[in-house]
């Protein structure tokens, strides 16, 4: 697996549409104290351990290969009896997941990996993963990023959209193979064709793209 599909420390410490997740969280626990929450890919587990704080029941999606590494840090954590790891070969979810369906999954790296036909086809997985009325949190890297430079596929339609970073670009983020990255519009487009209900689209400082959408 491409590490990329990992969130990075600072990833999970900083990333606004994880602040907008624990916020639904919050919210959700005053109606229901049973709230399920899918992360993927499982990064650090600090995402898990913040839900399990709030009370909520976490699933983390990631490698097999790093469940010893994972199910220690929860165990580390004090959070055993609320996170629960499932293998799973990201960026696809677990599949047969006796969780699902979940109230929230975040869905934080992985989809620029797959042309955009693909990357549909997953959002829809997700969202069959989802409760009615759950919500669904994602992170793109953006069109308009640092990794949007001299990038071959920047004018192509996001339909059409799979090319390979700059020479530089691949170098510094280790990312050799082709890839689709987006803008906000093509987030939204995504979100929309899936069958999702848009919520809100936004774009960081840095250029990477974040959705929330609702199943209906």
């Amino acid at each position: 697996m491409n590490k990329n599909l990992q969130a990075s420390p600072w990833a999970e410490e900083n990333d606004p549409i994880q602040q907008l997740a624990l916020e639904e969280c919050v919210k959700r626990q005053r109606f229901d104290n049973a709230v399920s929450v899918l992360v993927m890919p499982a990064g650090g587990a600090k995402l898990a351990t913040r839900f399990a704080a709030l009370g909520a029941q976490v699933t983390l999606a990631d490698q097999a290969s790093r469940r010893q590494e994972i199910e220690g840090r929860v165990l580390a954590a004090g959070y055993p009896d609320h996170i629960r790891f499932a293998a799973t070969e990201l960026p696809a979810p677990p599949t047969q997941d006796d969780a699902a369906p979940y109230d929230i999954i975040v869905f934080r790296h992985g989809l620029c990996h797959l042309p955009y036909a693909r990357g549909k086809q997953l959002i829809q997985q997700l969202m069959q993963q989802l409760k009615i009325g759950g919500k669904l949190y994602l992170s793109i890297m953006g069109l308009h990023s640092e990794l949007g430079e001299d990038y071959a596929g920047r004018e192509q339609s996001i339909y059409e959209r799979w090319s390979k970073l700059s020479p530089s670009m691949a170098r510094k983020y280790e990312m050799p193979d082709a890839v689709c990255l987006y803008s906000e519009r093509d987030l939204f487009l995504l979100l929309l064709e899936s069958g999702a209900s848009v919520l809100r689209t936004l774009t960081t400082t840095w250029g990477n793209v974040k959705g929330v959408a609702v199943r209906v």
